[in-house]
């Protein structure tokens, strides 16, 4: 990689560049890194030390046998050819701004989910973030088996997952919410927020620093694209209201962009996900519901299936009111969910996905 200059070095840190990815690059002498801020048909909106670019992939790239998973998306690192370098070599002169994308890097965390349908794919919704906000609104939009299901992929990503409970104005009963929350959370810090009350907004703030990545995530008309907004401090994003009689919103964001704060920090706003349907393997399940999983390990029998079995210390904990039916029905659920996507996994040949483990 070529090597950056003090001040290139600052802008790249800014974007949220580190050792991780720069012991990476070693490999890749003459290459200049840059971050994909949007991908776009066969193009990618790159950032750059040198300021925004736009990313071309060869398509040697698309033919190598990459899976679409492994393709470029929002969040990655890249590796780019100098367009300087690339006429020189070439004779060919890129458009200017254009460059060519070398190497996508190896990503320190990527939320996943099975792709909509029935195809058994990967696809990767947002790469190389710290945190992630799942936004629920407190209207009737409210659900928490949604929520455990945000969690489990969440925690799979390798980021760090933070409940955002929006619309706090427009709710209903917030006390016996909260409860409901705490009780599937498993120490993930919540908040409260109301945009139009500005409520709980500033707390978002510390998340959100220097070099730092927050994706945001949640169905939509849960108020995603309003706290980009209200964090990036002007209106970045279009903003629509929700029908009156579920609360359900129109796709207001269309695309997956990154966007960098005034006063430094990155978001990535995504589209509302119609279908959240898992991609992880049985170890982050276990973590995930680790209430569930450690009254698991103290069963009479190892292969307690947690019904009418003796000895069951699940079923005990729930008859003594310390674990909800519904928690570990939630944890059957997605249980047999992966089990039938390993099963797939493997008929497809490509073994089970582990997820991408945070680093302490």
């Amino acid at each position: 990689m070529t090597t950056p200059s003090l001040h290139q070095q600052e802008k790249l840190e800014a974007l949220g560049w580190n050792d991780f990815f720069a012991e990476q690059a070693l490999a890749y002498p003459g290459l200049l890194p840059a971050r994909v801020s949007r991908p776009d048909l066969n193009r990618y909106h790159l950032l750059a030390a040198s300021g925004p670019l736009t990313g071309l992939l060869p398509g040697r790239a698309r033919s190598a046998g990459q899976t679409k998973a492994e393709l470029p998306t929002v969040g990655d690192w890249v590796l780019v050819s100098d367009p300087a370098a690339q006429a020189a070599d070439t004779g060919d002169e890129l458009p200017s701004g254009t460059v060519l994308i070398e190497v996508t890097l190896k990503r320190k965390s990527k939320f996943s989910r099975k792709e909509a349908g029935e195809r058994y794919d990967e696809q990767v919704v947002a790469a190389n973030i710290d945190t992630v906000f799942l936004v629920t609104g407190l209207d009737d939009n409210f659900n928490v088996n949604r929520i455990e299901r945000y969690l489990l992929l969440a925690w799979t990503s390798g980021a760090s997952p933070v409940i955002i409970l929006s619309k706090a104005d427009l709710c209903q009963g917030l006390e016996r919410k909260l409860e409901k929350v705490a009780a599937i959370a498993m120490a993930t810090p919540v908040h409260v927020v109301s945009a139009t009350a500005d409520q709980g907004m500033d707390a978002l703030r510390t998340y959100v620093t220097k070099g730092k990545t927050v994706a945001l995530l949640g169905s939509s008309g849960v108020g995603k694209s309003t706290i980009t907004n209200y964090l990036l401090g002007h209106d970045y994003f279009d903003t629509g209201a929700v029908r009156a009689t579920d609360s359900r919103g129109r796709h207001t964001t269309t695309f997956r962009e990154l966007c960098l704060l005034a006063d430094g920090g990155m978001l990535i706003d995504t589209p509302g996900m119609r279908e959240i349907q898992i991609w992880a393997d049985q170890d982050t399940l276990a973590a995930s519901f680790s209430d569930v999983a450690d009254l698991a390990y103290q069963c009479r029998f190892n292969d307690c299936q947690h019904q009418s079995e003796p000895g069951c210390a699940v079923h005990a904990a729930i008859a003594a009111g310390e674990l909800q039916q519904a928690r570990l029905d939630t944890f059957q659920r997605f249980k047999d969910e992966l089990a039938v996507l390993t099963a797939r996994n493997v008929h497809h040949g490509r073994g089970a996905k582990r997820p991408t483990k945070k680093k302490s």
